[in-house]
């Protein structure tokens, strides 16, 4: 059997070399901040050694997203070929547990660092096509995993051909979209627990969060009421808040890196001009947006706590009004909501400011949590697990029209939160 010329050899190593401390630097910096520069100080290279292996930064970053998604799409296949079609159950668990076991090798420094998702909505063509046509299939084998995982296994499906497809379509996002969530939030644990946090998530993902006997509204609760602008309603205000949901969408479709200040104005129609009167530099626009997102979460989650009193309600109905509202808000215009993922994107103190206002806001559904708990009115779950789940959930919000398709906005309660909060194995409500 012939052996590979070891100059080959070399050139596979020193490649494989670049790619981890590309990874690394790439999430600590953020991709657009990241340069090649800091990548080959990084590995003991010149810069012009490194353009011998990738002669554009935008073709490290595809290098390593494309080794990301391979690592991704691994365990799932590796889930698909080991549990037989009609154990849903097993199939989550698989892949739930393998992929928290790769990020603890990696926590664990016996993998490489893998790259975060966030700024591919960044990269310019033809870079982008290779890493989104890889994204692509790896979420459709994860939902051929759920649709064959389904079949025999129980779950309610819709009477109608598209329909299925959509409600299968919105459920392999929402799990997608906690796999990649939980790189967020894993790192406050040991990773000697991550088995353990693991199964709690498994749980949670399959069987919800309600006791027995706990309904499922059957109305969609609306959107909050819109916020107040500070002082009175005013063409600056209104203008200002256009740009924050305009740039809020952008960021959600292309990245912090993608939503130039250019790019922002001409969706908008206006000048770049115009858009340094109501901010001073993009950072402050990014932050503002943040901002305005975490308002309307703490604003359905206030409104929910405050309404609990009120009427009295348990801890499954005060956790249902804190998080349905939200998925009508999506859709509403006061919508969208900015990808809760961004923050791996901003630069260093403003990423752990934001970082931190998340775990604050996670900690008041764990509150909901444990009073449901308490009452009763919720399974026995991890309240800091099955928060950080609802935290997920939420982050969902920011792609799923992407990948729910229609001729209007999709019915996001039923679609992408029930199958959270009642759980992937849920009979529907009589």
């Amino acid at each position: 059997m012939s052996q590979a010329p070891s100059s080959t050899l070399r050139f596979a190593e020193k490649r494989e070399l670049i790619l981890d401390g590309a990874a690394a630097l790439f999430n600590r910096r953020g991709i657009k901040a990241g340069t090649l520069a800091e990548v080959a100080a990084s590995v003991g290279l010149a810069t012009n050694s490194l353009t011998y292996y990738y002669r554009k930064k935008e073709d490290l970053v595809v290098a390593c997203l494309l080794r990301s998604i391979a690592a991704l799409d691994g365990v799932i296949a590796e889930a698909d070929a080991r549990v037989p079609p009609g154990d849903l159950a097993g199939r989550v668990r698989a892949v739930v547990q393998g992929y928290v076991a790769l990020l603890a090798a990696i926590e664990d420094r016996l993998r490489p660092a893998l790259i975060f998702f966030g700024d591919m909505r960044a990269l310019p063509q033809p870079q982008a096509e290779p890493a989104f046509s890889a994204y692509v299939a790896m979420f459709r084998r994860l939902r051929g995993l759920l649709h064959t995982g389904q079949a025999g296994a129980g779950v309610p499906q819709p009477p109608h051909a598209s329909a299925a497809r959509q409600a299968l379509n919105a459920r392999t996002h929402g799990l997608l979209s906690q796999l990649l969530w939980a790189r967020a939030w894993l790192g406050r644990y040991e990773t000697s627990d991550y088995p353990r946090v693991a199964g709690a998530m498994v749980d949670i993902l399959l069987h919800g969060l309600a006791a027995p006997g706990q309904r499922w509204p059957a109305e969609a609760l609306p959107a909050p009421l819109p916020l107040p602008a500070d002082g009175e309603p005013d063409v600056d205000n209104a203008t200002r808040e256009a740009y924050l949901r305009t740039a809020t969408r952008l960021v959600n479709d292309h990245g912090v890196g993608g939503a130039s200040v250019e790019r922002i104005a001409a969706t908008l129609e206006l000048t770049k001009g115009s858009f340094y009167h109501h901010h001073e530099t993009k950072n402050g626009l990014i932050d503002d947006c943040f901002e305005r997102s975490f308002a309307l979460v703490r604003g359905v989650q206030r409104a929910a706590l405050n309404d609990a009193g009120s009427r009295q309600a348990n801890g499954w109905q005060t956790l249902l009004a804190a998080v349905l509202p939200l998925m009508a808000l999506q859709t509403s215009p006061q919508g969208p909501l900015l990808r809760l993922t961004a923050w791996t994107e901003l630069p260093g103190g403003l990423r752990w400011q934001k970082y931190g206002t998340l775990n604050r806001l996670a900690e008041r559904y764990a509150a909901m949590v444990v009073a449901g708990l308490a009452d009763g009115s919720l399974r026995l779950v991890d309240p800091a697990v099955a928060a950080q789940l609802i935290c997920g959930l939420v982050n969902a919000l920011a792609e799923v029209e992407h990948w729910l398709p229609g001729d209007g906005p999709p019915d996001l309660q039923p679609l992408l939160a029930r199958p959270l909060l009642r759980g992937l194995l849920a009979a529907p409500d009589a």
